[in-house]
């Protein structure tokens, strides 16, 4: 077996190349394949190799430009350089040509994996590239003090403030110290609340600040827990519910499936399609976001509800056979044995929300397969100045 030499601390000269999944793009030296975080296609750089295990390719930095892109900028923020920060992926880059970005990597995924060709949009949310982040964790080091983890990596980078978050979120727990090892969750809610809460590995979640999460959306405000997921965006679970409306056309008096359905966000909009004499079942795997979800929709009747993992709840509905379903899973996926159960209920309509486009092009695939198509696809740039994308893609019969 051929042994390759390790390159870590090597300085190499590269012409970057197209932008890969994770944030980086892809540059080759000497037969091997670089993925190099802050630089762009196109540009001569010097990159200095962080991390290599000997295989077909190594990770860098680009640490100098010889030859600069036309879409660069200077980073607003000064951590967010090789060896900071290691939460934004595109800092040096114009919001527009960010979008592109995006859209190359959605469009190579789709293809790649699931044999989709399609020219892809990334959508601008309302707001800017800074300011939007509603929702921050924040590691906390030895010294006590929070910040953020380098890339790849369990070392953190203190930091006082963070542009992308929104004003104030980060300032309200930079200027303590914290217990070394712990995390800290920090929510801005819509009436403009701060929530803090202490996680630590060895004790229960201490909320510091705030209590009630207030949220505005799809047309109903929302009173949750701190630690009950909702989109980070200011204008994500919005637009998010109007796309999936959109999509959705459950018929009057029918049958809706919320799939991973948190809080009921999506439910709520599709028990205003079916209507009192419909129904519509949210299945989600963490309890206080159902009791959350039950205690807002309280005023819906036709929002059902069961708490477990979505493969097992599937397996236990017997004929039930929806009109549409709406799944929104976590970051892996749906997988094969929720789109078998799914489609082995025949929906003339399926809206599929994914935050990874990986993933997205491998559930894709398995549709593909059972006899759907794809009818149509959304991706919105719900997290600025990273690497992450949100789409949303329509299945048909």
């Amino acid at each position: 077996m051929e042994t390759r030499p390790n390159w870590t601390g090597r300085y190499l000269e590269v012409e970057v190349g197209p932008p890969a999944h994770g944030g980086h793009c892809v540059a080759r030296y000497e037969g091997r394949v670089v993925f190099v975080r802050h630089a762009l296609p196109g540009e001569q750089v010097t990159v200095l190799v962080t991390e290599d295990h000997g295989g077909a390719f190594c990770r860098g930095d680009a640490v100098e430009v010889h030859r600069e892109s036309a879409d660069r900028v200077t980073p607003p923020c000064p951590v967010a350089r090789p060896d900071g920060c290691g939460g934004c992926d595109w800092q040096h880059v114009s919001g527009s040509a960010q979008r592109a970005l995006k859209a190359q990597v959605v469009a190579e995924q789709l293809r790649r994996i699931a044999g989709i060709d399609l020219s892809v949009t990334v959508e601008e949310l309302p707001g800017d590239l800074l300011d939007w982040r509603t929702r921050v964790r924040l590691a906390v080091d030895r010294a006590g003090r929070p910040g953020y983890r380098k890339h790849r990596s369990h070392q953190i980078v203190p930091v006082q403030d963070c542009p992308i978050a929104v004003p104030g979120a980060v300032e309200a727990v930079s200027g303590q110290r914290w217990h070394r090892g712990a995390e800290l969750e920090v929510v801005a809610d819509t009436v403009g609340q701060l929530h803090v809460s202490e996680l630590r590995p060895d004790r229960r979640p201490r909320l510091v600040r705030g209590g009630e999460v207030v949220e505005r959306a799809a047309g109903r405000e929302w009173r949750l827990p701190p630690g009950v997921f909702w989109q980070v965006h200011r204008a994500a679970a919005d637009t998010l519910a109007a796309v999936v409306g959109e999509w959705a056309q459950a018929p009057t008096g029918g049958v809706a499936w919320d799939l991973y359905g948190g809080v009921g966000l999506f439910a709520a909009v599709l028990a205003a399609q079916v209507g009192p004499e419909g129904s519509v079942l949210v299945v989600e795997s963490v309890r206080r976001a159902v009791e959350a979800g039950a205690a807002n929709l309280a005023d819906v009747p036709q929002v059902r509800w069961r708490t477990g993992r979505v493969e097992r709840v599937l397996g236990e509905l017997g004929d039930e056979r929806p009109d549409v379903v709406v799944l929104d899973p976590p970051r892996k996926g749906a997988g094969r044995a929720v789109v078998q159960a799914v489609t082995d209920r025949d929906p003339a309509r399926v809206v599929h929300v994914a935050c990874d486009p990986a993933a997205l092009a491998r559930d894709l695939g398995l549709f593909l397969d059972q006899g759907y198509r794809l009818s149509g696809l959304r991706a919105l740039d719900a997290f600025p100045m990273t690497h992450h994308v949100e789409c949303v893609a329509l299945l048909t019969r």
